[in-house]
């Protein structure tokens, strides 16, 4: 956004008529306090993004981007701003709108997330892009880069990161409460889409005939050509290696985000395999056990992170967990609430030196005592004042310093789950080494954390 526009924001107080607003809903801003927003993926999870932006009543959306435009899943979207401009290549979106746009929202496949980021930050666009940040390490490394050389607002759509859990850690990490943490148990059981799959996947999906509309080049983005099939597209995508994250980048970035962030864990030193069922070398596996080993940093001493996922495989919980509610103010993705065994929520527990034991759901469910009263309360917290997606708004228009989750905090956890889903990807543990940056000892892991050179024409992207 340009200076002249970041401060006509800021102050212009006279309303213009522009033919996109709705301006019957209650509790919006005028126009001239509006910014401008472009949202690409337009379906599922960017379909509710967009009705999140728009709730804020700070946002004009001025125009809409999907490789699939027209598809049944997007028409709810293009029904409700018919006079939004309509694009199925984001590059031909800003490259035409780049000077009557402010900010951008990805929600679309984890491969996508780099490339929209990176041509929106470089044309000074704030970013608010879907969980996790990027597709590879070296993807989110240019990310944060980027972020900082262009100073533009930026977001990762963990949404509990601006809601109770987030304000709840924060304080306990500030009043001494967190001390002695020596391991966190984090689960995530219910059913994946690749476990339809039953983890028969030996090959990559023959070709089909590309469906009418679909801007299948694009879709790929910077990822070697493959054929199109249906099994790579509508959420079926977060299934393979070369597409998606799994559930790590899925749900770990959830999870795991306030105990990255304010307990310091930065980068492991190694992930270690505990448990594999199910391994493939294209999709995700059917269960998985991974020990992440954070060293000790300050004072915090060593803390292992335990991930498991899969219907079989279950951790070792308290016998007095109790119940653990998540909160229904953010439906999580999928609308999974529990696991289908024991009713265990998707979460954590977070062991400390003295005994104690902490639980709490995902997303932005706060934390309390195994074994404690109901009504026990843990400690006194501001609350919330604001959505994720305000909360983005806002840095946008220059109201806040930093957004709640951006880049150089999003970046580093995001980076977390890419190690994860390498040693998920090679059934191997791997040891990291953070001043270097690199994976000792394994070429191929090592290889992976750029991931495979980008598909001609999608070079640019890459660079700072």
């Amino acid at each position: 956004m340009s200076v002249s526009r970041r401060s006509f924001l800021k102050t212009a107080g006279a309303a213009v008529a522009l033919p996109w607003l709705d301006l019957r809903a209650k509790d919006v801003a005028a126009p001239s306090e509006r910014i401008n927003l472009a949202c690409c993926g337009i379906g599922y999870q960017g379909a509710w993004d967009v009705g999140e932006m728009a709730k804020t009543g700070l946002v004009n959306i001025v125009a809409l981007c999907d490789t699939h435009l027209g598809a049944p899943f997007t028409r709810k979207v293009l029904d409700k701003y018919p006079k939004a401009k309509r694009y199925h290549d984001f590059r031909k979106m800003l490259d035409e709108m780049g000077n009557q746009i402010d900010a951008v929202c990805a929600g679309v496949p984890d491969h996508s997330h780099f490339p929209i980021a990176m041509m929106a930050m470089g044309l000074g666009k704030g970013i608010y892009t879907e969980k996790p940040m990027g597709h590879t390490y070296r993807e989110i490394g240019l990310m944060m880069q980027a972020a900082k050389k262009h100073k533009v607002a930026s977001q990762m759509g963990n949404q509990g990161h601006s809601r109770e859990n987030y304000f709840q850690f924060r304080e306990l990490v500030a009043k001494g409460r967190l001390k002695g943490v020596t391991k966190i148990v984090a689960h995530m059981n219910s059913s994946r889409r690749w476990h339809k799959w039953k983890g028969n996947v030996t090959a990559l999906r023959p070709a089909m005939p590309i469906p009418e509309n679909l801007d299948w080049d694009t879709w790929l983005g910077t990822v070697p050509f493959h054929a199109y099939h249906t099994d790579y597209t509508e959420g079926d995508w977060r299934c393979w290696y070369d597409f998606g994250n799994g559930a790590l980048g899925d749900w770990g970035a959830h999870i795991f985000d306030t105990a990255h962030e304010f307990l310091e864990l930065g980068m492991p030193s190694s992930v270690k395999v505990l448990h594999m069922d199910g391994h493939s070398d294209f999709v995700f596996p059917m269960n998985c056990t991974l020990d992440f080993a954070f060293p000790a940093k300050g004072e915090r001493g060593a803390i292992d992170l335990f991930w498991y996922e899969g219907q079989q495989n279950l951790p070792e919980i308290p016998k007095n967990l109790g119940a653990v509610e998540g909160d229904s103010a953010i439906p999580p993705p999928g609308g999974v609430k529990k696991s289908a065994k024991k009713g265990l929520h998707p979460g954590k527990e977070i062991y400390l030196a003295d005994g104690t034991i902490l639980k709490g759901a995902s997303h932005s469910s706060i934390l309390s005592r195994v074994g404690a009263p109901k009504d026990e309360k843990l400690i006194d917290f501001p609350k919330p004042i604001e959505s994720h997606h305000k909360n983005f708004v806002r840095a946008v228009k220059g109201e806040v310093e930093r957004c709640n989750s951006d880049f150089s905090v999003a970046g580093p956890l995001s980076q977390v789950l890419c190690l994860g889903c390498i040693a998920q990807r090679l059934n191997t543990d791997i040891a990291f080494d953070a001043v270097t940056e690199t994976i000792p000892g394994n070429a191929t892991a090592n290889a992976l954390l750029a991931g495979p050179p980008p598909r001609k024409g999608w070079e640019q992207f890459y660079k700072v």
